[in-house]
């Protein structure tokens, strides 16, 4: 069995102990990431048994209590609103688009944005709502 001397200094250092903490922190980061992640807060309608229409590549629209558009948490003019699908359009051409429009809103509103998209050519497109209370 060798002894260490104790003038002689250590030859390696213990990293079990920073690995630890890099670790714990990286799972705070990426806990604390995908929590702050919600979206426009919009006060969506009730509806029983709605389908899921999440995909991969959705666009989504939201109009808020006050009428503001906005396109995946960024708010838009109806005129970038346009052209912003229409660019993603013409990238896909089976672009899916769902609308959370506020129980509150004119009901006009959530109608021009459905009539844009018609106009658009976007024919795949759904109404988010919330499951009904049991």
């Amino acid at each position: 069995m060798q002894v260490q001397d104790e003038d002689k200094p250590y030859d390696e250092i213990n990293v079990v102990p920073m690995l630890d903490l890099a670790y714990v922190l990286l799972v705070i980061f990426i806990i604390m990431t995908t929590a702050s992640i919600s979206g426009i807060k919009v006060n969506l309608p009730k509806a029983s048994d709605a389908p899921s229409l999440s995909k991969p590549k959705t666009k989504a629209i939201s109009v808020a209590q006050d009428g503001q558009v906005y396109l995946d948490t960024y708010p838009v003019t109806m005129d970038e609103l346009r052209t912003q699908l229409a660019a993603a359009k013409a990238a896909n051409p089976e672009l899916p688009v769902v609308i959370k429009g506020d129980t509150v809103v004119q009901y006009g509103r959530v109608m021009e944005v459905m009539d844009m998209l018609g106009q658009i050519g976007i024919t795949q497109m759904g109404l988010v709502t919330q499951p009904a209370a049991r």
